[in-house]
């Protein structure tokens, strides 16, 4: 089992499972609850290092994007790019609060997309679907997700060169 090292990570985590616990599985037998809530608290743990992965890979994501393949609307990142999964613990807090203040301006630049690309874009890099599940999920071809991905992650580095944050 994964161990979560940030005291405060942890606390919400335990939190978050505790009220899903009491929300979803509390009319069950008292005796069915540790195991419930185990189950729980692992999956919570799995979604925040997956959430973590995810969120660093935006970074070096859209950092990949100034970089020439403007013209071309249906490039996905996804498709070639390896993300090389870095561990919580080996940043300075410089970097760790550096990082965050980024994210914030990711997530504040997403909900500013148009809603197509806001949903293609979230399903391939936040849920990490591929591109068919996420073209079956919209209801579109697979041509059009790729579209829309390419299309919000030109426009979210766009948005981050204009705030002057260089990935």
């Amino acid at each position: 089992m994964f161990a979560v090292r940030e005291e405060q990570a942890a606390l919400d985590i335990v939190q978050d499972a505790m009220l899903r616990l009491a929300e979803k599985y509390g009319d069950r037998p008292s005796a069915e609850l540790p195991m419930l809530f185990q189950r729980i608290l692992q999956n919570a743990i799995r979604d925040y290092y997956r959430r973590s992965k995810v969120r660093s890979a935006w970074s070096v994501l859209l950092g990949t994007l100034g970089a020439g393949r403007e013209g071309e609307e249906d490039f996905d990142p996804l498709d070639t790019l390896e993300v090389e999964a870095r561990s919580e613990g080996e940043a300075s807090p410089q970097t760790q609060l550096e990082q965050s203040q980024v994210i914030e301006v990711i997530e504040e630049e997403i909900s500013r997309l148009p809603a197509r690309q806001r949903e293609a874009f979230l399903m391939r890099y936040w849920e990490e679907l591929d591109v068919a599940d996420t073209a079956a999920a919209m209801g579109c071809s697979e041509g059009s997700v790729k579209t829309h991905c390419s299309r919000a992650t030109h426009a979210l580095a766009t948005a981050l060169r204009n705030k002057g944050i260089t990935l």
